[in-house]
């Protein structure tokens, strides 16, 4: 499968995600069910690893990439904990979409930090979906 399949799929079980949240939220607060799907998460994703081999990488791993990893879980840990929190708050038809403007984040940072190429149609197409995202975030 190439990078397109797979980013569908992404995009599908984060909707499921998202929905599965919302529902199992209505009894706890935002911070234990984010910990609980995160432990779940853990323990599946390991489950993978040792599943596949490639927990025979560990030991290669340069101390700047795991550093980066580190940062990288703390990000996506706040990233959990302020998305769930929003759920548990809002309507899910409005916080995903608004969520979603991490892309034009991503964009900019990829342009800047990675030095990625920002095309026309990447350009207008961050502005369209922004501007969706915005829309349908706050349309009532």
């Amino acid at each position: 499968m190439n990078w397109f399949i797979y980013t569908i799929l992404a995009a599908f079980t984060a909707a499921t995600t998202t929905i599965l949240a919302k529902i199992g939220m209505k009894e706890i607060g935002s911070s234990l069910a984010t910990a609980i799907r995160t432990t779940v998460a853990l323990v599946f994703i390991w489950g993978v690893v040792f599943f596949k081999g490639t927990f025979k990488q560990i030991s290669s791993i340069s101390h700047f990439s795991l550093l980066i990893l580190i940062l990288c879980g703390i990000s996506s840990g706040f990233s959990l904990l302020f998305y769930y929190k929003a759920l548990q708050l809002g309507n899910a038809s409005q916080v995903a979409p608004l969520d979603k403007l991490s892309l034009l984040i991503t964009i900019i940072l990829a342009i800047f930090i990675l030095k990625e190429k920002a095309t026309f149609s990447i350009i207008l197409g961050a502005v369209l979906m922004s501007v969706g995202a915005i829309l349908i975030g706050f349309g009532k």
